[in-house]
């Protein structure tokens, strides 16, 4: 497993589509919470990075995608998954190898935006004056959300050969389960229903840690959700080995 992991490793990190991906992003959190008026902080005037959390999951429905949209789909299109599922390797052990590797970049592309953090610990005044439980709450529940949204991208991409086809499903999958539900526990009037599509919104659980607060239940939430994204990529890599 760990020679899987380590090679699709390598092969995002001499991919340029991976630093292109990240250097968008970093580029638009940037610009957005420090140049651009209508969303800077220094114009906002509070010693907060509510605005990059909020920013963060919507450039994640297409970084996280576009990281992920080779995984399984350039493998199957140039006939090499063939070679890979010979090697006494399980499917499990090949699932677990690809996401652990497109996870780690999308951890590397968040490392560089701690400098924001300490950017407004030092603009507040007093010196600290910031609410650092919050933002590491806020950080906690980005992790989660990026782990949710790599599983996604992995099952998307197991689906077909087109990784242009892999991006677009991982997009969608990504939306609705963060925006749609959301969406849609406006339109219908029942209470009851509404409930439980809240329940089903990345977004609701992804707010509530954002607070500050783990809560056992949101937890359990992104982790069924990543365990059952990679349980129908198994079945999916499974039925066409059989």
């Amino acid at each position: 497993m760990y020679a899987v992991f380590k090679r699709e490793l390598f092969s995002l990190l001499n991919s340029l589509m991976a630093y292109i991906t990240i250097g968008i992003f970093l580029l638009a959190t940037g610009l957005l919470l420090w140049l651009f008026p209508d969303t800077s902080i220094l114009d906002y005037g509070y010693a907060e990075l509510s605005g990059f959390f909020n920013l963060a999951p919507f450039l994640f429905l297409f970084l996280i995608p576009a990281l992920t949209m080779r995984s399984f789909a350039e493998e199957r299109r140039e006939g090499t998954y063939v070679l890979l599922a010979t090697r006494p390797l399980s499917d499990w052990q090949i699932i677990m190898a690809k996401y652990f590797s497109c996870y780690l970049l999308v951890i590397f592309s968040l490392l560089p935006t701690v400098v924001y953090y300490f950017s407004i610990y030092k603009l507040a005044l007093p010196i600290g004056n910031v609410d650092s439980g919050a933002v590491i709450g806020s950080y906690i529940g980005l992790l989660l959300l990026s782990a949710a949204f790599t599983a996604a991208g992995i099952f998307a991409s197991s689906v077909t050969k087109n990784q242009v086809i892999a991006f677009a499903v991982s997009v969608f999958i990504c939306f609705i389960a963060f925006s749609g539900f959301d969406a849609m526990s406006r339109i219908f009037g029942l209470s009851a229903l509404e409930g439980i599509l809240l329940s089903l919104s990345i977004n609701e659980h992804y707010q509530s840690i954002s607070r500050g607060v783990l809560d056992t239940r949101d937890l359990v939430y992104f982790v069924s959700f990543v365990l059952f994204f990679l349980g129908l990529t198994r079945w999916v890599l499974g039925g066409r080995k059989w």
